[in-house]
């Protein structure tokens, strides 16, 4: 059986599929290093014309920096863009390797949120971006239902940034505490030593309780669910997924 019969890494008689990096570029497609690769201005990814076709209206804007290109797509048609990148026989991008945000100093522009992607049968890179301007929600679509490996890295974004990806089925903070509420770290608002005094924060680490998460000794489980949050407690009533 070859990779051509395989889909998302599964055999059709349900074994695993490596996925071979150049694959679909037939056997004498050897990688080679880039060289000479101009600042801006390159040959773009070879998704892109397929991709302005597609989407002709959702395209905003492609930018080939270092010989990586980069499209700033509609946040209203990204989880469509990014599906058809996934599905599509002719791209095959099978790998989310992160998902992240920039926030600037100037206040005047956009907070972007950014989402990497790579197709490992045709050794392609590419990097789609979302603009959300000053004002508006920060709510962009999950792309779990497309790469399950969005999962930790949409919550990280959620718990550092505040954006929102609607979709998501538990989407919370994943560094910090679920209870922490000084707001989201990476910021440019967000000062150095946090929003509270060292003595708030002292008494509010000193105030919680680390065994109700972390022992599995000391406590019964009766004793560590009465202990846990009420958000907490409501969600595993209710037999929701809580995380790891």
């Amino acid at each position: 059986m070859t990779e051509g019969d395989a889909v998302n890494g599964v055999n059709r008689d349900g074994s695993f599929a490596p996925v071979i990096a150049g694959s679909a570029l037939g056997a004498t497609a050897a990688p080679a290093t880039p060289r000479n690769v101009p600042n801006r201005g390159g040959a773009p990814n070879e998704s892109i014309e397929p991709m302005r076709q597609q989407f002709a209206t959702a395209v905003r804007r492609v930018d080939v920096v270092w010989g990586e290109t980069t499209v700033v797509v509609d946040p209203t048609r990204v989880h469509d863009v990014i599906r058809w990148l996934h599905d599509d026989p002719s791209q095959r991008y099978d790998y989310l390797s992160d998902v992240t945000a920039v926030e600037f100093r100037d206040l005047e522009q956009p907070l972007e949120v950014v989402w990497h992607l790579r197709s490992l049968p045709y050794r392609r890179f590419i990097r789609i971006k979302v603009l959300l301007e000053r004002g508006a929600a920060l709510e962009v679509p999950s792309v779990w239902d497309i790469y399950k490996g969005a999962d930790w890295l949409e919550r990280e974004c959620y718990d550092m940034f505040g954006i929102k990806f609607a979709g998501h089925p538990d989407l919370r903070r994943l560094l910090m505490w679920e209870q922490y509420n000084e707001g989201f770290p990476l910021r440019k608002d967000f000062p150095l030593r946090g929003r509270f005094s060292r003595s708030e924060q002292l008494r509010q680490a000193l105030a919680a309780n680390p065994e109700a998460r972390y022992s599995k000794e000391e406590l019964s489980i009766a004793d560590a669910f009465e202990d846990l949050p009420a958000d907490m407690r409501r969600r595993l009533t209710t037999g929701e997924r809580t995380g790891e």
